[in-house]
């Protein structure tokens, strides 16, 4: 058993539980409702509060304030709960709220995530796994953003949006539809430019896989009738399971409509 190492300027309210191996830095505030995983570490001035718990070996940096209350005008008071997975890093400044009865009462964030500096996670968003977040972004209410995706700095996504797994977004860019898995959006009102093609290299995918993405890519910008006939014509003439990704994606519950091939 290693005892948690706490200093002595920090705040742990009464009914906080620590896990073994946490470290919690000065000046720090921990939340009576506030679960801290094994080997946590808060380093100075971080804030835990609400019903929030974090995954084991997760690091919060100085200045973030993880767990308030959402920042919506129809929260009353309802229960709100954050979920935190493992091995993420949470950099200064970094905001993330709790849920709303409205969108189920948890926002949810997977494990070994990246969020840079001063980006924002809103109420009832539901983060995948090796997720990154860059610097000043901000992620608006009821948002999903699936596995491996990148948002880039100073990007903002609108609420109920989707971001289909491998997608990335680029700086300075506003996001206003679903993005389909492994897109490639960019300017200042996104478009869906292309393929993330150096995301999907770097992962190892396999050539014959990334030429069936293109091929589906192209289908899904010139085929016949709508966007959603189209995912589902590709699905039946393609067995890729990355095309498949993007039929699930396209045939899947949504309150956007998508970002399209220009």
């Amino acid at each position: 058993m290693t005892a948690p190492l706490i200093h002595p300027s920090a705040v742990i309210e009464t009914g906080a539980r620590l896990g073994e191996g946490v470290r919690i830095g000065p000046f720090c505030v921990v939340g009576a409702g506030v679960v801290l995983g094994d080997r946590v570490e808060l380093k100075s001035h971080a804030i835990v509060t609400g019903d929030t718990q974090v995954g084991e070996d997760t690091v919060i940096f100085s200045f973030a304030v993880i767990g308030e209350v959402p920042q919506d005008l129809k929260y009353k008071g309802e229960d709100s709960r954050l979920v935190i997975g493992r091995r993420n890093r949470i950099r200064e400044h970094v905001t993330m709220n709790g849920g709303t009865e409205g969108g189920g009462g948890v926002t949810r964030i997977g494990d070994d995530c990246l969020f840079m500096a001063g980006c924002h996670i809103a109420h009832d968003t539901q983060v995948g796994d090796r997720v990154i977040v860059v610097n000043s972004a901000a992620i608006a209410g009821h948002c999903v953003l699936e596995d491996d995706v990148i948002v880039g700095g100073l990007s903002g996504v609108h609420q109920f949006v989707r971001i289909g797994r491998g997608a990335i977004i680029g700086a300075v860019t506003m996001v206003t539809n679903d993005v389909i898995p492994y897109g490639l959006v960019q300017a200042p009102r996104g478009e869906l430019d292309g393929l993330n093609l150096v995301g999907l290299k770097r992962r190892g995918v396999a050539r014959s896989d990334i030429t069936a993405l293109r091929a589906a890519f192209q289908m899904l910008a010139q085929g016949e009738g709508t966007f959603q006939d189209r995912a589902r014509r590709m699905g039946e003439e393609n067995d890729s399971p990355y095309v498949q990704d993007i039929v699930r994606f396209v045939l899947g519950d949504s309150d956007r409509s998508f970002l399209t091939p220009g």
